[in-house]
């Protein structure tokens, strides 16, 4: 591990200036004890690897364009945020230290909601609590996406490819219609948005000729200000579903089974299977359990006497209550053919019903963004995710998971997962290694094993779909086919959209030129 960084970056007065003159003083900010309050809580303490040098908050698309412009005329890279709160994968921290971050909190306008088409239209430092109270304010019939914890950006989560849960959670299918500030400063539309006046931005996903939308996920090509999300109508009846297994022998069966049910429509979303202490966390809203190393004894009893089991699946049905009745029969039908197979659901809500709702777990999968799993996380304890996407096939699962739980025996840290349902083919199977954010050396074991999990599962051909900045460049090592013909695409686009470099160098490892070497390695 690198040594502790005294020395913090700083812009210059003159600069200062310019980016007070777009946004106002009470928006830059450049004093170090503010400019920390942006940090990644999650990181090293005490180490200043990702320091950033300001922090700028616009309020409008126009002051992006400016800001971008400032930046490319005195070579300083910028590292947009929407609400900083990518835990476990970097916070709002720059990739590249003394970077200055834009931060979206002052850009938090729910811009449109159709009721009849179910969409909204949102700027990027709206949260899902935001749209959500904004929805249930309306009186709209709409049922709103949210991902596991209510509080962060709807648009800067689409644009790291976080997941949410509800039906348009699959397969990524929730953001629809783009405008973006480029490298630049100059602003697109994407799809039909590049018509002036189109009537289709925000309901239909293709272009005339190639697409682009997916060029600003994950990407350092453009900063999106403003973007489509696709709702539902609330339905008729609603079933939260608990499935879980008692052994771990029957992983495979239930992964299997999960994948079944999806083909066949009876499960919708993303349903999301959680190792023991996981799902005791995030299905029973219990605390996150003790931080030293259980045995297998000890995991078999919280298993048992929380109901999760060894992995326990966290899903919803909904429907007309004919429908939600006969895929819950089906559900079952199938689940109790796995030996150690049970099945939860207990309660059919209509939509009049949803305050009766106990567990988190079940208010999420209808779309009421909730906060518990941080409520129930003790202070000092953070995480490092680690995510590789495995086809949704048992035995591959069993592969990875083995591989997985290898390296956490042995560095000293619990076993814990979610295995995301992300479509019927595929999963991300989201570890979470858990350690005292407050003590420097288990932050630093944690980390190192977070690196020896993307080498090991890159090496069985499970690529990271969502690195930590730490891991970035090791995770895009492994997408290397024809000499990583890909990122040197990647790099070309850059190059020509960005030739100063400015935005977001090395995201997801894409580095400009002024960063690499002629190997074409990165420059750190």
């Amino acid at each position: 591990m690198r040594e502790i960084t005294v020395d913090l970056p700083t812009v210059s007065d003159e600069m200062v200036r310019r980016l007070v003159a777009v946004v106002g003083e009470d928006s830059v900010f450049i004093e170090r004890p503010k400019v920390d309050e942006f940090k990644d809580e999650y990181w090293i303490p005490g180490d200043e690897t990702y320091a950033a040098a300001a922090v700028v908050q616009p309020r409008s698309t126009e002051q992006v364009q400016e800001i971008v412009r400032i930046a490319n005329r005195y070579e300083i890279p910028v590292w947009p945020h929407s609400q900083g709160r990518n835990l476990g994968h970097g916070g709002a921290s720059p990739r590249v230290r003394g970077s200055i971050q834009i931060g979206f909190q002052k850009m938090d306008r729910i811009l449109e909601i159709n009721e009849e088409l179910a969409y909204a239209v949102v700027e990027p430092g709206v949260t899902w609590f935001d749209l959500y109270d904004a929805v249930q304010a309306a009186g709209y019939d709409l049922m709103t996406p949210c991902p596991d914890l209510g509080w962060g950006s709807i648009v800067g989560n689409s644009m790291d490819a976080g997941h949410t849960y509800q039906f348009y959670g699959a397969d990524y299918m929730l953001p629809t219609g783009f405008e973006v500030v480029l490298p630049d400063g100059d602003v697109l539309r994407t799809g039909a948005g590049a018509i002036p006046g189109g009537k289709a931005w925000h309901v239909y996903k293709r272009s005339l000729g190639p697409s682009l939308e997916s060029l600003f996920v994950q990407s350092n090509l453009g900063i999106v200000t403003r973007m489509g999300v696709w709702l539902r109508r609330r339905p008729e009846a609603y079933a939260p579903v608990m499935l879980s297994i008692g052994d771990d022998e029957d992983l495979e069966a239930a992964v299997d089974t999960l994948r079944e049910l999806r083909f066949a429509g009876h499960l919708e979303g993303i349903p999301a299977l959680f190792s023991t202490l996981r799902a005791a966390h995030m299905l029973r809203d219990l605390p996150v359990a003790a931080s030293r190393q259980l045995d297998p004894a000890e995991l078999r009893e919280i298993g048992e006497r929380t109901g999760v089991g060894a992995w326990a699946v966290r899903a919803g049905v909904w429907g007309d209550p004919e429908i939600v009745a006969v895929k819950l029969r089906r559900i079952t039908q199938a689940w109790t053919k796995i030996p150690s197979g049970r099945v939860e659901a207990p309660r059919t809500y209509g939509p009049d019903e949803y305050d009766e709702i106990v567990y988190s777990a079940d208010q999420i999968m209808i779309g009421i963004p909730t906060l518990k799993a941080i409520e129930k996380t003790p202070d000092h304890i953070a995480h490092i995710d680690v995510a590789p996407i495995v086809p949704l096939e048992g035995r591959q699962v069993r592969d990875a998971v083995e591989e997985v739980r290898t390296h956490m025996w042995g560095a000293g840290v619990n076993f814990g997962a979610g295995i995301m349902v992300t479509g019927e083919r595929s999963c991300a199977v989201i570890i979470g290694i858990r350690y005292d954010r407050t003590d420097p050396s288990a932050a630093r074991n944690a980390f190192d094993l977070a690196k020896r999990l993307v080498v090991a599962t890159g090496a069985l051909g499970y690529g990271e779909c969502r690195p930590h900045l730490e891991c970035m460049d090791l995770a895009a090592d492994h997408y290397s086919f024809n000499n990583h013909a890909y990122r040197r695409f990647v790099e070309k686009l850059k190059g020509v959209v960005d030739p100063k470099g400015i935005l977001s160098p090395g995201r997801h490892g894409i580095w400009p030129a002024a960063y690499r070497e002629e190997s074409g390695v990165p420059v750190k």
